[in-house]
């Protein structure tokens, strides 16, 4: 079973693609840009942009009735590892008591040159 998942309170994907979706009890998110729901870039800094992907991720749970505490996997695509203690500070904020798996790469450029994306997998 594959069901699409969508919510108004995340911005729409920007390509062929789905926000989420729902294989049986496994949630599979698109990678997240600091985009808000109007479609605007919140991006003044990488700890904005990384508060408005956890907005977006958030948003994109709750649709499902999931929470952080769900999440089993992330990926973190950083367009300069120099910004990883950042990012990190910001995402131990989301993920209080067992954090997922998780690998974070360096990337050449992201959509709408971002400076950050984040996937994730989250199992009810």
């Amino acid at each position: 079973m594959k069901k699409k998942i969508f919510t108004a309170n995340a911005p729409a994907a920007i390509g062929p693609y789905s926000q989420a979706i729902l294989s049986n009890e496994t949630l599979y998110c698109s990678g997240q840009i600091a985009l808000d729901i109007d479609g605007n870039l919140q991006n003044s800094n990488i700890e904005d942009e990384t508060f408005q992907i956890f907005k977006n991720i958030n948003a994109i749970l709750k649709e499902v009735n999931m929470t952080f505490e769900n999440i089993v996997k992330s990926t973190i695509f950083l367009k300069n590892m120099d910004d990883f203690s950042t990012v990190n500070t910001v995402y131990a904020k989301h993920f209080k008591s067992t954090p997922p798996a998780r690998e974070t790469v360096e990337v050449s450029r992201l959509p709408k040159n971002v400076n950050i994306e984040i996937s994730v997998i989250a199992v009810k």
